[in-house]
């Protein structure tokens, strides 16, 4: 690929999505516009790339922003994030908003709906405890591509093998075909709407938790804090943020803390520090509990010396 025709793509990723891609990663790129470049008749990325900077070209600029910002997803990914909503987040939130009986969680990159879908399987099997609650599931992604299959809720043998328990696939979904789809009234638990997360997030409103989980990884470093920044604001104050593994609010934003042997998940700076007894009081370092235990033994020994 040509530099200049790098750097185009660079631009125009980075201006309309956030997506930063080095050139070590020109291969994916090339294997993610290859497909666009054919089902416009072209044989080369040369070509997709000049009809992309022609005054014609806004709509395949549309469909290379989608490709590139496609991310993979899978059910119950990581597993570690949802044993945190159904452990910790939704134990304290049920407590917390005992009067109200109101969620709001916010998958911020929804891509084909398998983290959205797995909360709302996630939130139905604790249904006994929700009974007279009113959860609202948002999912936004930047391509409405992969929105339209998520609200389908439509996937292959390949895609519900990956991550979800075979308990899971007998009672939440039902084959047609050689395709699985999922439940009607799961899927009318979530709501799907296209969303860039370089615009403002206000008409969003506020949320409880948000999953915002392995995109990041794709932004700048300005650009994370930024985002971090802005999410911050939409969290209530004693809401939950998750992010991918290989995601931090380390060196980026002041606005969050993480939760003390929970990783990945985070809350406001400024929660209450007697809200869930997971939350390490602020200021106080993350080896401070090892310190007072090793005071607390030296001072016995020094004790039974005496």
């Amino acid at each position: 690929m040509k530099s200049a025709d790098f750097d185009y793509l660079y631009s125009l990723l980075k201006e309309r999505s956030g997506f930063v891609i080095s050139r070590e990663k020109i291969y994916l790129l090339e294997s993610r516009l290859l497909p666009i470049a054919r089902s416009n008749g072209f044989q080369t990325l040369d070509e997709l790339i000049g009809a992309m900077k022609l005054p014609t070209g806004s709509k395949i600029q549309e469909n290379v922003v989608e490709a590139m910002t496609t991310n993979e997803t899978f059910f119950f990914r990581d597993k570690v994030p949802f044993e945190h909503f159904t452990e910790v987040i939704m134990p304290h939130l049920l407590a917390e908003r005992s009067k109200s009986k109101r969620l709001r969680i916010w998958c911020a990159a929804a891509s084909t709906g398998q983290e959205p879908y797995t909360l709302a399987m996630c939130l139905k099997d604790m249904a006994d405890k929700l009974a007279g609650w009113h959860i609202d599931i948002i999912g936004t992604d930047i391509s409405t591509e992969v929105l339209e299959k998520a609200k389908a809720g439509m996937y292959s043998q390949f895609e519900v093998q990956r991550g979800l328990p075979i308990q899971k696939l007998v009672k939440y979904f039902k084959q047609i075909g050689e395709l699985w789809q999922i439940d009607s009234n799961i899927r009318a638990m979530v709501q799907y709407r296209p969303f860039n997360l370089l615009d403002s997030f206000a008409p969003l409103g506020k949320f409880d938790v948000i999953f915002c989980r392995n995109v990041l990884i794709y932004f700048d470093r300005d650009g994370k804090s930024d985002v971090l920044d802005r999410l911050s604001k939409q969290l209530a104050p004693d809401g939950y943020l998750l992010l991918g593994a290989a995601e931090t609010v380390i060196g980026l934003t002041n606005e969050f803390k993480p939760v003390v042997e929970k990783r990945g998940l985070y809350q406001s700076a400024q929660a209450d520090a007697d809200a869930p007894e997971t939350i390490r009081p602020a200021g106080k370092p993350a080896d401070a509990d090892a310190g007072d235990l090793s005071q607390r033994v030296s001072a016995l020994f020094r004790q039974q010396a005496g």
